[in-house]
């Protein structure tokens, strides 16, 4: 992720406190700015044998890489921070997710994806936990989710009503059924296209805003962005996020003043047929971070900032002499 590269970006738009996450944990998967504080990546307990749970694969892996996965991430909060994760497969949106409501107390969610990630380990086809991690998270799935080795410490932190998607579009039947039957709010492809993306994140933030405004946790998969212009990744889907809509939603949630915590997972320079596809992939993945802290598009400058004067001159803005325009 090119991840110093990336703090340094951070660093030259400082409006609150990031603290920086490496998450380089895959096994949930099948085959601006800030003072920033780089927390190094975490460490992960290698599990040498993790046979599958019914279908759901590496169960003990995932389950494990979470529960350190939120410790971080309460440590990040507590030191009065924004936390950024960069993962990583999306199952790690698990330890991500219930790290920050643990330590600030109900949150918020935006999850910004191709695929709703929210089948329950019985309902999912592939057994992968980079499809499952909403099911974990939310209250209303919880009697519906079977006791795995290494998840007891998991418990459910994000309700329906907290929870808004943008960028679906590829949903399996378990996914549609679940969506309709908890009444989430969805902001599918099809929705931005027919509103625009400044109606989709007028309407989500307002949404979010109309209760009680917790912080915001945006959870972002960069398969969300359409593969023409991000395609190192693992689940490409066709038809996403244009890199302006993308950065849109970052902007705006940035705005809001409640984003809390970032996610920023599935960036696999693996999954690059070429060096210029894993540049844009990466590219377009810092950008997105870059909005979400304050970086805008129409330019940013310090509020200190003053334009240089010629020697022997004050502030001209300081001087009773400055000249003014004429009027016409």
């Amino acid at each position: 992720m090119r991840s110093a590269w990336m703090l340094r970006q951070l660093a030259l738009h400082p409006r609150v406190p990031v603290g920086v996450i490496g998450a380089p944990f895959s096994r949930g998967q099948g085959p601006a700015g800030c003072e920033v504080k780089d927390y190094g990546n975490v460490a992960f307990e290698d599990v040498a044998v993790d046979e599958p749970i019914g279908r759901v694969k590496c169960v003990r892996a995932v389950g494990g890489a979470n529960r350190r996965l939120s410790e971080v991430v309460q440590a990040v909060k507590r030191d009065g921070r924004t936390s950024v994760m960069l993962g990583g497969d999306h199952s790690l949106a698990i330890g991500s997710v219930h790290g920050h409501a643990a330590a600030v107390g109900g949150v918020a969610v935006v999850w910004v994806d191709a695929h709703a990630d929210v089948n329950t380990p019985l309902s999912s086809h592939t057994g992968n936990l980079h499809g499952q991690p909403l099911s974990f998270l939310l209250h209303e799935l919880q009697h519906k989710i079977p006791v795995l080795p290494n998840f007891s410490w998991i418990k459910p932190c994000v309700w329906a009503k907290d929870l808004v998607y943008v960028g679906l579009r590829d949903l399996d039947p378990a996914e549609h059924y679940i969506l309709k039957l908890l009444g989430v709010k969805v902001f599918s492809m099809t929705e931005v296209d027919h509103l625009g993306i400044a109606r989709v994140m007028e309407e989500t933030c307002e949404y979010l805003c109309a209760r009680v405004k917790k912080p915001i946790h945006l959870s972002y998969d960069i398969d969300a962005i359409d593969p023409s212009v991000a395609p190192a990744t693992g689940t490409p889907v066709v038809g996403g996020l244009t890199y302006r809509e993308g950065v849109y939603i970052g902007e705006q949630l940035s705005g809001t003043g409640l984003l809390s915590a970032v996610d920023l997972v599935e960036v696999n320079p693996l999954r690059g047929q070429t060096e210029k596809e894993v540049q844009a992939t990466v590219g377009t993945a810092v950008d997105l971070l870059l909005a979400c802290f304050g970086r805008l598009r129409s330019g940013n400058h310090p509020a200190s900032y003053r334009l240089p004067e010629p020697p022997g001159r004050g502030p001209m803005a300081a001087s009773p002499t400055a000249p003014t325009a004429p009027d016409v």
